[in-house]
């Protein structure tokens, strides 16, 4: 997934390719956990008040229908999102059904900033926001592992790339 290298330019080389954290995989553990202890639940409370055999059995599908439709397509998002940095550009993949995508060639970006909540300080990861001065709002890549250090490299790279130090 994401950029290829034959999309390419000549002379272009990947410095970074990067997924989103996997913190984004937390809620969806969550509700696993969470709806395996409602059906354990559900089969130890039956018999105790008395509802019917098939009350369990009922709760376990339910459970099951849950878990599919709040862990798939979390888990599908993150697998189909990635990030790319070359010696050239940035590069955004993402998409399940429709893929998209955005790139911002490196010499066009005047603005690298990251953003760090709480959660993300936990996890080691961030927000980074790039601009590149047009009238689009800027690339947002949400929960970059290692934010700060991608900023940093994100930087140089922009540096190295400007027009005016050739």
């Amino acid at each position: 997934m994401g950029l290829r290298e034959e999309h390419l330019a000549e002379g272009e080389s990947v410095i970074m390719r990067l997924r989103t954290h996997r913190k984004v995989l937390m809620k969806p553990v969550v509700w696993i956990v969470v709806l395996a202890v409602v059906t354990v639940g559900a089969w130890l409370a039956a018999p105790m008040f008395g509802l019917p055999s098939w009350a369990p059995l009922f709760a376990s599908a339910v459970a099951v229908l849950l878990v599919v439709a709040a862990t798939i397509p979390p888990y599908l998002k993150w697998v189909t999102t990635t990030y790319v940095i070359t010696n050239q550009r940035v590069s955004l993949r993402t998409g399940i059904l429709t893929h998209t995508g955005r790139d911002i060639p490196l010499y066009r970006i005047n603005d690298v900033t990251f953003e760090k909540q709480l959660s993300d300080r936990f996890f080691g990861c961030g927000t980074l926001v790039i601009s590149d001065g047009s009238d689009r709002e800027g690339m947002v890549l949400d929960d970059v592992p290692d934010v700060e250090q991608v900023q940093r490299t994100l930087q140089d790279l922009v540096r190295k790339s400007d027009p005016r130090d050739n």
